[in-house]
């Protein structure tokens, strides 16, 4: 750019320098301005000209760089010279716009590159080798310094610290680790040392995941991107042939000597059919909605699915890991003539030598080191729950059948999720609720939804109709559909997509590996990236790796965004075109005109397509 930008400045001082020079010295209008005009030209135009060349020899004609060829060697022809370095240099500058833009939104796509490890330190026979995390296999224990990538997925064997995870989710606040947590390549280790047993070669790693889907992001053209493609293929060979149509016909029935005034028209009417700012700033405009998305942690993986997005009437929702944590957590504990912490005790320890996840629940919710000596004895009874001696006391947990085969009164709980009750010496002392939590941004996501025009609110989930309607009620979802195994839940969105609007479209959001062939199904498949199943994500067109479902309303704003600045580039540079090639055509227009209708628009255009660029999470 600053090459580009040096060319421009010089060519420009030297166009100045000859514009300025007296025209009625006869020596300066036919020796000294034709020469500095012809070195301005060269230094910004010879570039135009020789693509043109080449492409001419390769066959391809009707570009803008013949466009620009052809009209300023016939101002040049025609002892235009002013006009013809004019049109040279400001579609110079235009292209200079466009490389600014082109980076800038490159740059917000590209600070994802680096999440990219550079190596991994590898623990073989008691020594740390430095190698090329490609090199590392399965099972391998790779140390991770303080402020470096973690360059494999893994889990910690030894160590604890804080992970900087903005690369993948766009989240500021670090991440505590510890022992066993499962960590993700592209984090940035803040200050503890790891040690960590790798689960994913390089090529299956999150981190070369994201590479890819972001590489491989403009590949997938929408249905705009499309459209501009096939129209300048027809559209350009037709203004060339009405042009020289323009150039010859008139002057052959108003006489010769109207042929410069006709020709100059013609080269007008070339400057300004160059569909320069609709093949430039439409594809800019994807690219830019892409770049903007990836910077809050959503990857979409082609422009023809931020277009998709736009245009979506129905989100149909999977339950547990999306709409909830997917993970068992105490709700509640109703403790009587005991208190909640001594009851959350008794229990943890009832249930701690089982690795259930509600054991698991009830050791995290307890959150302090059991005290296997308190135990004496621990019974498991099939069907009912758990017998065990602690402190000498004789302690039941488990349900109601439990509770009714020991002869047991006890208060009934009609709470939804999983119902521990617990009795002390055969005497009832509470009840432990333990259930899935909703996600805390969950409710205001499908709050919001309706305010983005979603016109229905669908979720599908294979768990018990009672635990799917209690979670649809609470977030105010308009239809459930539960119990459903995961061919009833593409058959369910194959109904659903039947019955939907045709000009509309259903997106799915999902991530467990049961969603994996439903989100490839439905016209946008929404995976949560942060913890999802990697066929989810596969199978998904858009990944939000913050695992945040209100990051869903974020994409279908910037979708919007980026369809309306389309729309309004689309509708502006036709309309600016149409009004100087008509005024071209009859004579009421010169170069000048047609230079603001040719680079001018493309200016103006892609400065409109930066603004999807300033994204900002609302």
């Amino acid at each position: 750019m600053k090459k580009r930008t040096i060319k421009i400045l010089i060519a420009l001082v030297i166009y100045i320098i000859a514009f300025l020079l007296p025209f009625q010295n006869i020596w300066n209008a036919l020796i000294i301005c034709p020469i500095l005009y012809l070195c301005s030209y060269c230094i910004v135009g010879i570039e135009i000209v020789w693509k043109a060349m080449r492409n001419l020899l390769r066959g391809k004609l009707f570009d803008e760089n013949f466009l620009m060829t052809i009209a300023t060697l016939g101002a040049f022809a025609i002892g235009e010279f002013p006009e013809a370095v004019a049109v040279m240099l400001f579609y110079q500058v235009g292209e200079l716009f466009q490389s600014y833009a082109v980076d800038k939104s490159r740059k917000s796509i590209s600070s994802l590159m680096d999440i990219r490890p550079d190596f991994a330190n590898v623990k073989r026979d008691n020594k740390i080798t430095k190698v090329n995390p490609e090199e590392v296999k399965l099972g391998e224990i790779i140390i991770v310094k303080p402020g470096e990538k973690i360059p494999l997925d893994g889990i910690i064997v030894e160590g604890h610290s804080l992970l900087d995870t903005s690369s993948l989710t766009g989240e500021s606040l670090p991440r505590e680790v510890h022992l066993e947590d499962e960590v993700l390549s592209g984090c940035i280790n803040q200050n503890g040392l790891l040690s960590i047993k790798v689960t994913k070669e390089f090529g299956e790693s999150t981190v070369s995941k994201i590479l890819n889907l972001v590489e491989n992001a403009s590949s997938k053209k929408s249905k705009s991107e499309n459209f501009i493609s096939k129209f300048a293929k027809y559209y350009t060979p037709t203004v060339v042939i009405i042009a020289l149509l323009l150039a010859i016909i008139p002057p052959l029935f108003l006489g010769f000597y109207t042929f410069t005034d006709w020709l100059y028209r013609a080269l007008s009417f070339l400057v300004v059919s160059c569909p320069c700012a609709l093949v430039i700033s439409i594809p800019l405009s994807f690219f830019g909605g892409i770049g903007g998305a990836s910077r809050i942690g959503i990857l979409v993986k082609g422009s023809n699915y931020l277009e998709a997005l736009a245009h979506t009437e129905i989100i149909v929702f999977d339950k547990t890991g999306t709409l909830t944590e997917g993970t068992f957590e105490v709700q509640k504990i109703e403790a009587i003539d005991i208190s909640q912490d001594e009851l959350l005790k008794l229990t943890a320890h009832a249930e701690s030598f089982s690795n259930h996840p509600i054991s698991i629940s009830l050791k995290k919710a307890y959150d302090k080191e059991i005290n296997s000596d308190l135990i004496s004895e621990t019974k498991e009874l099939s069907g009912l729950g758990i017998e065990s001696v602690i402190e000498g006391k004789n302690i039941l947990v488990g349900n109601e059948k439990l509770m009714e085969e020991n002869h047991i009164s006890y208060t009934k709980c009609n709470e939804i999720g999983t119902i521990l009750y617990v009795a002390i010496e055969k005497t009832y002392a509470g009840f432990i609720v333990i259930a899935d939590k909703i996600k805390k941004d969950a409710k205001q996501t499908i709050t919001t939804l309706k305010s983005n025009h979603i016109k229905q609110t669908i979720m599908l989930t294979g768990d018990k109709k009672v635990v799917g309607e209690n979670v649809a009620s609470k977030l105010g979802i308009d239809t459930v559909y539960s119990e459903l195994l995961p061919s009833g839940k593409a058959e369910k969105l194959e109904e659903i997509m039947k019955n939907s609007s045709p000009n509309g479209n259903v997106a799915f959001v999902g991530d467990g590996i049961n969603d994996a062939p439903v989100l490839a199904l439905a016209d946008i498949g929404i995976a949560m990236g942060g913890l999802g199943a990697d066929s989810a994500i596969e199978a998904a067109d858009i990944v939000i790796m913050t695992d945040e479902p209100s990051k869903i309303n974020h994409a279908i704003q910037l979708s919007k965004k980026t369809m309306r600045i389309v729309k309004e580039n689309i509708i502006f540079a036709i309309f600016i075109k149409i009004a100087v090639l008509l005024l071209s055509a009859i004579g009421l227009s010169t170069m000048w005109e047609a230079v603001f209708a040719d680079v001018g628009v493309s200016v103006i255009a892609i400065l409109n397509a930066l603004r999807v660029l300033k994204n900002k999470e609302p």
